[in-house]
């Protein structure tokens, strides 16, 4: 090779220009980034080898997403506590998790609840905490979804929404948080939604029930940062579990259909492994989700007419799509 080939070659003047501006801007963000995600990292390592022994309650637990957390907490060495509506569904999942090759393995607990009656929540804790005297970890999963516009839904299915997803975690919380402060430990997560971030058509209830979980959930990290428990909110998109054929009409009926985007949605082992992380890293706040609907989140804060735009025409599509099926 020529000496005038090899001075081609070499990068141009410009782009040592470009490099140094991209270091120049980038480093100082990256590099505080990274440390941040080795930190977190070596944390999380070592509170899992804290989680055996661990006492972790998971509402909703008979199928879907609770019944895959039970199985990634119960893996880790905890002990769980299984609670449902359906206890036949929660000895089914106890069975299939002491069919495990688990060690240390600690037989898993199964208690009923209806997070719908609030003024049976605190006999529930008081079981729940005779069980080990003390809940580590709290994961409030359970809800229900519904599928109806704004005009066809029934006030009483708003109600019922908002009480199972919304005050049935908040009256929960507000029991257990007591003996969690009294120890001076604990961590309080739920499970929230992308559409707690930003709202859909056709959605309406389930939205404004995760955004009342996304606000309870953040005022109530700050106020228990002092006290050494640690609030998580996960905010995950389209799950491939029963969430649509379990969901509500308009009227109350059951929904009984299997949603495509549910059905094409992740994985609730995925989610729940994920879920694992963001608690052993104390991360406050999550959003496990494609790409859609994170560029979906962005929009709506960054460029909201677009979003407006675009929710509009979604929602002239679904109706014109519920018109025709019928």
């Amino acid at each position: 090779m020529k000496v005038q080939d090899m001075d081609k070659c070499a990068p141009s003047s410009d782009w040592n220009v470009l490099y140094w501006v991209l270091g120049t801007i980038l480093m100082p963000v990256a590099l505080p980034l990274a440390l941040i995600n080795i930190w977190q990292r070596f944390q999380a390592q070592k509170y899992r080898n804290q989680l055996p022994g661990k006492v972790v309650l998971i509402t909703g637990a008979s199928s879907g997403l609770g019944e895959s957390l039970a199985h990634v907490f119960y893996r880790a060495g905890c002990r769980v506590i299984l609670a449902a509506r359906r206890t036949q569904e929660l000895e089914r999942v106890k069975k299939d998790l002491l069919a495990l090759d688990v060690d240390p393995a600690y037989p898993p607990t199964v208690l009923s609840l209806d997070l719908a009656e609030l003024n049976s929540i605190p006999e529930f804790v008081t079981r729940v905490l005779a069980v080990y005297n003390q809940v580590d970890i709290l994961i409030n999963n359970g809800g229900i979804s519904v599928r109806a516009d704004v005009a066809s839904t029934a006030v009483d299915v708003d109600l019922k929404v908002m009480v199972v997803n919304y005050f049935g975690s908040v009256a929960l919380t507000k029991a257990l948080l007591p003996s969690m402060v009294k120890r001076g430990s604990g961590h309080i997560c739920f499970i929230s939604s992308v559409q707690g971030k930003f709202a859909i058509p056709q959605r309406a209830a389930y939205s404004a029930s995760k955004h009342a979980v996304q606000a309870f959930a953040d005022s109530l990290r700050a106020e228990v940062a002092n006290k050494n428990i640690n609030v998580s909110c996960v905010s995950p998109g389209y799950i491939r579990t029963q969430l649509s054929l379990n969901a509500l009409t308009g009227s109350g009926n059951s929904y009984g259909k299997m949603d495509e985007t549910t059905a094409k949605g992740m994985s609730p082992d995925k989610l729940a492994e994920r879920i694992l992380q963001c608690i052993l890293r104390k991360e406050p706040d999550i959003i496990v989700s494609d790409v859609q609907a994170k560029i979906a989140y962005y929009l709506r804060h960054l460029c909201p007419s677009l979003y407006f735009w675009i929710m509009a025409k979604r929602a002239l599509k679904l109706e014109k799509a519920e018109k025709k099926s019928t």
